[in-house]
């Protein structure tokens, strides 16, 4: 099985948490949406690693942000994509038990790659964790699908789940034979995914 971390392990930020950024940064009018706007469209590089975290806020800021701004920005942005599912993870140590390998495949800068490294669901349950910073690609790039498939040993993709909350994602994965799951926010999916895989 191959997850993807934010959207289905991982919670999506609250507003709130947004609202902290968009503070730290000292945005105009603390407008979340230009501020979101703004974030996303300087993220794909950052997350594949091709550039840096400072070069990331100086775009999202359009100015450099300075030493002490760069560490507060980049540790708020690592903590609000920290948050976990619970009932995401609960579903997953079930799974464990059956020793069936479970691949991290997510799109997330060094910072929070690091981060997830350390935590203890992913040091126990995941046979192996690939992040687009490391691999210098982000899905639904082929390649970064064809790290996780080989480390899940199967020889057949089909054979392999893919578990995503975006279309674009699992589309990629089905063009390269796996299995999918577009999760939504129903742990319940991911057991009875996993049960017609595993059965």
């Amino acid at each position: 099985m191959i997850l993807d971390y934010n959207g289905v392990i991982g919670r999506q930020p609250e507003r709130a948490q947004w609202q902290h950024l968009a503070h730290l940064a000292d945005w105009p009018d603390n407008d979340i949406t230009t501020f979101q706007s703004a974030f996303w469209n300087a993220r794909e590089a950052y997350d594949a690693g091709q550039i840096s975290d400072l070069a990331f806020w100086t775009q999202v800021l359009g100015q450099h942000p300075g030493p002490r701004m760069l560490r507060e920005l980049r540790a708020a942005d690592t903590a609000m994509w920290t948050r976990t599912d619970d009932s995401v993870l609960a579903v997953l140590w079930r799974a464990h038990r059956s020793r069936l390998p479970m691949i991290l495949l997510s799109n997330a800068p060094h910072p929070l790659s690091d981060v997830l490294d350390t935590s203890d669901w992913c040091q126990e349950l995941m046979t192996r964790a690939f992040y687009s910073a490391r691999l210098e690609t982000c899905k639904p790039d082929p390649a970064a699908y064809q790290y996780a498939l080989e480390a899940t040993g199967a020889g057949d993709a089909g054979r392999v789940l893919f578990i995503d909350d975006r279309t674009d994602n699992c589309r990629a994965a089905e063009d390269l034979g796996l299995s999918t799951l577009h999760y939504t926010g129903q742990p319940a999916a991911i057991a009875a995914a996993l049960l017609h895989t595993t059965g």
